[in-house]
């Protein structure tokens, strides 16, 4: 068996050696665009003033984007045929859509919210019958304190609603 390998060695690498060589190219060549693109998309985070998290989620989104894409090329370079493997991407991703669609319209809102900024830290706002200061805006909740307590308000409930901002009724008086 082995000589047999052994036999068809220079034959095969003569055969596949390009084809590899070609698809690691690729894949470095990928992997090299991706980091300046996630450099690229913190230093416009920052010029432009963006919340970290943001500029983090959409680095991060580019960066496994252009690295799927990547892979997908250099298994296209090899001959394999990708086609089932990108509808069985497009796929798991409609199917991951689907199931968490609450946690993805809050992520998105968050988005909207931190670039947007309608509202800040220490800004008091009142959203569906729920008020207080805004302690923390992050991606998936803006954390609320009213009365000694912690409200957690989802993220797609404040951009969908109509938001109140000013001072508590105590204060106004």
């Amino acid at each position: 068996m082995w000589e047999k390998f052994i036999e068809n060695a220079p034959s095969l690498v003569a055969d596949w050696g390009p084809k590899v060589l070609i698809a690691l190219l690729l894949l470095l060549g990928f992997w090299i665009v991706s980091r300046v693109v996630r450099k690229t998309i913190f230093a416009a985070g920052d010029k432009a003033d963006l919340e970290y998290p943001v500029v983090r989620l959409m680095a991060m989104a580019a960066r496994v984007t252009l690295l799927v894409a990547g892979i997908v090329t250099a298994l296209g370079t090899l001959g394999v045929d990708v086609s089932a493997l990108v509808a069985g991407l497009g796929l798991t991703g409609f199917a991951l859509g689907f199931a968490i669609k609450d946690t993805i319209s809050n992520i998105l809102a968050g988005v909207l919210l931190l670039v947007y900024r309608p509202f800040s830290k220490k800004d008091y706002v009142e959203v569906k019958g729920m008020e207080g200061e805004v302690s923390a805006i992050d991606l998936r909740y803006t954390t609320l304190e009213s009365n000694g307590q912690t409200i957690l308000l989802p993220n797609s409930l404040l951009f969908t609603n109509p938001i109140t901002i000013g001072k508590p009724a105590e204060e106004e008086k």
